[in-house]
């Protein structure tokens, strides 16, 4: 997978070399990431990028020839057509279906918005989608490219230590993950002597599996209602199971 970010600050991408999941997935081979400064792609001597909106207001826009002019420089290094990503506060919520579907595209072009944002004029000529985190404002749009690429990098084969790893991830199969435990079984009586739960200590698998997925709905139930529709009869019941054992008295 071939990335081309379009960003101000090209440095801010160290953070994909500095260890973890990028790290190591770039060093396989498996995607990699080029900058492309829109300063870069100035006529004037003062390398500008930004001005003032028309019809006043305050702020500055990112102007359109310089940042048209970085993303065909970025296509070119892809070799060809790319998809073409605004990271953007107007875009639709980013998901792990679209992580999913963005992490299988062979080449993208993501661009980093700034200030006020960018001339509209280069969404309607350049860009195929815009996407946002979130119901927040960041200061650019590279603090998104990273957590887009992190998570997109989760998804290619060979990243992760454990190829089940990215399948039991939160939001997966629609749901928020189960608790976790390790080592040690009981906690000191400092924090209350807390527990693992005996049934992921007893080995039956099908116990646990039960189990994990009775939690994963319980926290999604408890957390993000919003995440449960379109259950099966078999989800329901394990669901209606998990409040009846969490009601006051249940």
């Amino acid at each position: 997978m071939n990335i081309a970010v379009v960003t101000l600050f090209p440095a801010m991408l160290d953070a994909l070399r500095a260890g973890g999941v990028t790290a190591r997935a770039e060093e396989r081979g498996l995607f990699a990431v080029t900058a492309f400064n829109p300063r870069d792609f100035t006529d004037d001597r003062h390398r500008t990028v930004d001005d003032r909106p028309y019809g006043g207001g305050p702020g500055m826009v990112l102007m359109f020839e310089p940042m048209f002019r970085a993303i065909e420089a970025a296509r070119a290094s892809l070799g060809g057509p790319a998809r073409t990503v605004l990271l953007s506060p107007q875009g639709a919520r980013l998901d792990q279906a679209a992580v999913r579907r963005l992490a299988g595209e062979e080449a993208l072009v993501l661009l980093c918005g700034r200030y006020e944002g960018v001339d509209e004029r280069l969404v309607e000529a350049a860009v195929d989608e815009e996407v946002s985190l979130g119901d927040f404002v960041l200061s650019g749009g590279e603090p998104a490219v990273l957590a887009l690429i992190d998570a997109m990098a989760r998804l290619l084969p060979g990243a992760l230590g454990h190829r089940d790893s990215a399948a039991e991830d939160s939001f997966t199969d629609g749901l928020l993950d189960w608790p976790h435990y390790t080592r040690p079984e009981r906690l000191g009586p400092e924090h209350g002597g807390r527990a693992v739960p005996p049934v992921l200590l007893g080995g039956d698998h099908g116990a646990v599996r039960r189990w994990r997925e009775k939690q994963a709905l319980g926290r999604t139930w408890l957390r993000r209602p919003d995440l449960l529709h379109g259950l099966d009869a078999g989800r329901e019941a394990l669901l209606a199971e998990f409040i009846a054992e969490h009601r006051p008295n249940g």
